[in-house]
């Protein structure tokens, strides 16, 4: 059953209906969300060499055991990534898989204006996945909702809690059956079996859409002493006077802006910047969400902006005291309390 759940921490109620917003409003959003993170698999090749990735679940397996419950006194983060705007994070024993795009290529059903796939990660496979307590979906468009990931993975656990934005309601209602739709501001919990517990916020992400659209979600995730807080938000679009009220000890945001004459698919450099600034964040994980094999015509007329290095410059300047974070796909990059 899905839940809309209200402002007032964890008080839920049914969600009614509503109408799909027409994909025809939707069309310049879909190219503002299109430049975000592609990946792919291909099934046909994932059994043929899963060395790396037998060491990189091993290794994520291997953290909970390091990781425990909370009990030891200290929150940890352990941050996986999945290449694009994919991520499993583990906190505190708490696993949140976050936009997956697991199956297949990212293409928006539009293969010929767009088909990405993963660099790195080739040959993962959902099997390859540590049992879950949360998915966590930030956006309604198939770079972080993606139906040819979500329909196998509901299939091996209709059960699995899912938190998303209410704009993918009627994506995932036909899917899973224990959904909580979040509104920026609204909260909710996310129990794991050792007992730990992480409470989880949306924010206002984009509008992908008609101005009077409902913004897409960011989200804090409050560890379950409360000793760490991570934002995530995958465009790096933000509402300053909501967030200004609120502090992130971690920010993931990308730092690298995607481009399209004159428009702009996703922010970064300066504007990530701010973000850290105004969360007074100590770590900065950049994403790298558009590096990833694409092909078609909107792949060749994107065009990126800024680097890492060039982003950690404007940050020194801004906010000298953080520390920049670069994962490595598939590897958990741990960050315990500062």
């Amino acid at each position: 059953m899905a839940v809309y759940c209200n402002s007032a921490p964890f008080s839920c109620k049914a969600w009614r209906n509503r109408d799909p917003t027409p994909l025809s409003a939707l069309f310049p959003t879909r190219l503002f969300s299109l430049l975000q993170p592609p990946f792919s698999f291909h099934p046909n090749r994932l059994k043929l060499s899963t060395c790396r990735w037998d060491k990189v679940a091993s290794a994520v397996v291997s953290e909970e055991s390091a990781v425990g419950s909370s009990s030891s006194g200290t929150d940890v983060f352990n941050l996986t990534y999945l290449e694009g705007n994919s991520w499993l994070w583990d906190i505190s024993g708490v696993r949140v898989l976050v936009d997956p795009i697991l199956v297949g290529n990212l293409d928006f059903g539009i293969p010929w204006l767009y088909d990405a796939a993963k660099k790195f990660l080739k040959n993962f496979e959902l099997t390859d996945l540590p049992q879950v307590d949360c998915l966590l979906i930030t956006q309604s468009l198939d770079d972080h909702c993606h139906l040819k990931t979500l329909k196998p993975l509901s299939e091996m656990s209709p059960n699995l809690r899912v938190i998303a934005t209410p704009n993918a309601k009627s994506l995932l209602d036909p899917l899973f059956r224990n959904v909580t739709y979040l509104e920026p501001g609204q909260e909710s919990e996310v129990e794991a079996a050792n007992g730990s517990k992480v409470r989880i916020q949306a924010t206002a992400g984009p509008v992908l859409g008609p101005p009077w659209q409902r913004p897409e979600n960011g989200y804090l995730v409050i560890s379950p002493q409360g000793q760490l807080t991570l934002y995530y938000e995958p465009h790096c679009v933000y509402n300053k006077d909501f967030l200004e009220k609120e502090h992130a000890d971690i920010v993931i945001t990308p730092v690298i802006k995607q481009l399209l004459p004159n428009f702009t698919l996703v922010s970064g450099q300066e504007d990530a910047v701010q973000l850290a600034k105004l969360l007074h964040a100590k770590f900065i994980v950049p994403m790298k969400n558009g590096d990833l094999d694409s092909k078609g015509f909107l792949a060749s007329i994107i065009q990126g902006e800024g680097t890492i290095e060039s982003f950690k410059e404007l940050l020194s300047k801004e906010l000298p005291d953080a520390k920049t974070l670069e994962p490595t796909p598939g590897e958990p990059l741990h960050i315990p309390p500062p």
